[in-house]
Order: C-alpha cells, then structure tokens, then sequence
C-alpha cells in the first residue's frame, strides 16, 4: 500500500479551508492549525511550505501568512509566450540576453536534420511579467535569418517574428516535458531559492514544408506554470483501446 506523507494530508485539508478565502485573508498561526488539524507544528510547516510552493499562500516575515492571488501561467503549444499572456490579460516582458550565429552540434544538429557544424543562431531571453522573472529560454533556428536581432527587438516575439519578417509559418511541435531543480545559476536568474522545482520543456517545431526549423529548450519556474497540450485522437485507436 502507498504511503502519503503526513504533510501531504495536511497540505490538503489547509487547502480545504482557504478554498473560498479572499487574497490577502490571514491564516492562523501555526500552533493554531496543528492544534486544529490535531498534528505537528513541524507537519503544519512542511504543508504551509507546499502551499507557497504551490503559489496559493504568501508568507510575510513578521506578518504571518495569507491567502495568495492566483499566480499560475498557462502556456500553451505552437502559441508564443507574449499571445499566452496577454490572452490572460497579464503584462508579458522579454529580454533579449544574446543572440549569435553557432556551429550546431549534438542534439541541436540532431534535432533540426543538420549536418554537425551547421551554422544556426541562438537566441537567448529571459521572460517575466509585471517585472517578475518567470523563465528562461535557449532556442536554436535553422535557415537564413538576417537582421534576426534588429527584428526580434521590433516584435519582441519569436513566432511573430518568424511569421511575419521571413515567413515561416510552424504548424507542428514536439514537446518533450520534464521536471529538475534549479541550480544556483537558474535561481539567481529567476529569482528564486536553490531547489525550487522547474518545468523544462525541449521544443522541436516544423514548418509547413515539414522542415525542423526550432529546437528551444524552455525553463519555467514550477510554482507559476501550467502546460496545456491538444492533440487528436485517431478513431482507430480510440476502438482499439489505446
């Protein structure tokens, strides 16, 4: 049988009791909840930190804790991370860290149908909203680019940019989905404690000629991130059971 941990339990029955809480609402102290969740105040600690985590508390030093207002980003496929936010009414912000032109080896040369020492560029950006960093993005482009930066600068979107100043339109995507801790270098550029969970998507994406023209690795910070993913089902497959 599986055993779950006592915090879990606990983190559960917290969230129960803030469902219907307003932003900002305090919560009791933490000799109050263990008292009232007959637990431990070391268990109340563990779940109160799952909860933050989770973006639905904020903790304030000297203060106490509160109900938090809903943080989490939806992205989505083959959309741009400026369109995602907007379409959520958030305040998207990119920053351009470096763009160059590379020697494609190894994955990147795998991925984008390269011989080894293709030249590709490489963009590099750092993305947030209202001023909060919430990701960070390496992608490698295939084909002729010029003026890539001049033009990225102008739209500030990558698919847009694509689309519009060399048009090529991408129509299909791969995703490969996978969790990790940020290390001491992602933590200072997110703004965040060494340890915190991340979403870490490598993106291959394909043009309408069927040519891989994207390969981007993607680091979102876990507590602000939700992926949503649409595919269609084959009839076939849905008869047979798969």
């Amino acid at each position: 049988m599986l055993t779950v941990p006592k915090h879990y339990e606990v983190r559960d029955r917290i969230a129960g009791l803030i469902a219907d809480a307003a932003v900002g609402t305090p919560l009791p102290t933490e000799r109050e909840l263990a008292e009232r969740l007959n637990t431990s105040r070391t268990t109340v600690r563990q779940a109160l930190a799952a909860l933050e985590l989770d973006g639905r508390l904020e903790r304030v030093q000297g203060r106490g804790t509160f109900v938090a207002e809903p943080k989490r980003v939806l992205v989505r496929q083959l959309t741009s991370y400026t369109q995602d936010l907007q379409s959520q009414g958030l305040t998207p912000s990119t920053k351009i860290l470096s763009i160059s032109r590379e020697r494609a080896e190894g994955l990147v040369a795998q991925r984008l149908n390269l011989r080894p020492g293709a030249r590709v560029h490489r963009v590099e950006r750092l993305r947030g909203v209202s001023g909060e960093p919430l990701a960070h993005d390496v992608a490698y482009l295939a084909g002729s680019l010029p003026r890539l930066r001049q033009e990225l600068e102008r739209r500030r979107s990558l698919y847009q940019t694509l689309r519009e100043a060399y048009g090529v339109r991408l129509v299909r995507a791969e995703d490969l989905v996978e969790t990790g801790l940020a290390g001491p270098e992602e933590a200072a550029m997110l703004s965040v404690d060494v340890g915190l969970p991340l979403l870490i998507i490598h993106r291959t994406a394909w043009d309408v000629e069927d040519r891989p023209v994207e390969f981007t690795r993607n680091v979102f910070r876990g507590d602000r991130f939700s992926f949503i993913s649409h595919s269609t089902v084959d009839d076939d497959a849905i008869r047979e059971g798969s």
